[in-house]
């Protein structure tokens, strides 16, 4: 679908900076470090790389910060079919179900790109994907906003936390083969898992608690929406809101580990803590101080995730930016000439979307 709606600078502005990573930012800090031997380029390499097992990185919380946005959305329009008849809810059933299944099958394509293709064998498809669960989150999300009232959301919300802690818990097992994930994902997950393993990091168990990620976004957008125009009142709900939520994740990890692959209730609270803190620091940035350039550099980028998520499946970005930028690049020091094709890959990208947004032209599912 192809949408001129007016966009949230702050919002768009923060999916911008999470899909900068994914479109090749992560790749600038090593040839960096190369360039000046700054230790703070190698950590910020380190940190561009998803935890093993137990643990958190920046890299683990792109993932997590996309759904939460997407929440943000459904908060800040606030709907409640409560009450309606069912001929003024069907239309908004059936765009959420095709809203959903479209990022199904954006999720399989974007599986098997890179050149490999949808194999013909249906069983040797996967179909769990990072689209999808972002699907599922903001399908059951945008249930529970449209059908309950706040207090019973926070309900709901609290439930799922605590719900999936006590199904892992009574599991007893956070091993890869052992866990509860893994054999749900045996027994109910069709198609194959990633790289075949024991589980799927965005099987069918871990995508229930996703579902918090949505639901903390909606209650930040509800929280923007309520005190549009009292800075203070946002800056302080959303800091309160990220102190807490990282305050009890620590603790809880000590008897229920953080670990993305499961996405453990853990997980979920210190993934929210940093994306309620990233909310109210690009508040201020865009909304408060207005800082013009960050803000269009970024918002470019966020106006059109989905289609930035595709492209780095679908296109070969670092095959373009060698054949625009390869001659300069092979003049250059090796660490030099790296990091040219790094941020050509980037620039290419950039200037494909500000196109489209120098158009109004903003492409979503």
């Amino acid at each position: 679908m192809v949408s001129k709606k007016q966009r949230l600078a702050s919002v768009d502005a923060l999916r911008g900076f999470d899909m900068f990573w994914i479109i090749g930012g992560e790749a600038l800090f090593l040839p960096l470090f190369a360039l000046t031997g700054w230790s703070i380029f190698q950590f910020g390499h380190g940190q561009m790389q998803h935890t093993e097992w137990h643990g958190f990185s920046f890299y683990d919380l792109i993932f997590p910060l996309f759904i939460f946005l997407s929440g943000v959305t459904l908060g800040l329009a606030n709907k409640s079919l409560q009450g309606l008849p069912i001929s003024q809810r069907a239309p908004v059933y059936r765009k959420a179900i095709k809203r959903l299944f479209l990022l199904i099958l954006l999720g399989v394509l974007y599986n098997h790109g890179w050149g490999t293709g949808i194999p013909a064998d249906l069983g040797e498809i996967r179909y769990a994907s990072v689209l999808a669960r972002i699907g599922f989150a903001w399908f059951f999300a945008a249930m529970i906003v449209w059908h309950f009232g706040i207090r019973t959301q926070y309900a709901i919300t609290a439930g799922i936390l605590l719900g999936y802690w006590l199904i892992q818990a009574a599991a007893g097992d956070y091993t890869p083969l052992g866990s509860v994930n893994a054999w749900v994902d045996q027994h109910f997950l069709p198609g194959i898992t990633y790289q075949n393993r024991a589980y799927d990091p965005e099987g069918v168990l871990s995508t229930i608690p996703a579902i918090s990620n949505a639901m903390f976004g909606v209650f930040a957008g509800r929280w923007l929406s309520r005190n549009a125009g009292d800075h203070g009142a946002i800056l302080k709900g959303l800091f309160i809101g990220a102190a807490a939520c990282l305050l009890v994740g620590f603790l809880w990890h000590w008897i229920y580990p953080v670990n993305k692959e499961l996405w453990t209730s853990s997980f979920v609270l210190i993934t929210c803590g940093c994306c309620l803190l990233l909310l109210g620091i690009f508040y201020l940035v865009v909304d408060m101080w207005h800082w013009e350039t960050f803000t269009y550099f970024f918002s470019v980028i966020g106006c059109n995730a989905i289609l930035v998520y595709l492209g780095t499946s679908l296109v070969n970005w670092t095959y373009s930016s060698k054949s625009v930028f390869g001659g300069i690049a092979s003049a250059l020091p090796e660490a030099a000439g790296i990091l040219v094709i790094a941020c050509g890959v980037i620039l290419l990208q950039w200037l494909v979307l500000r196109f489209l947004f120098k158009r109004g032209i903003f492409i979503s599912p």
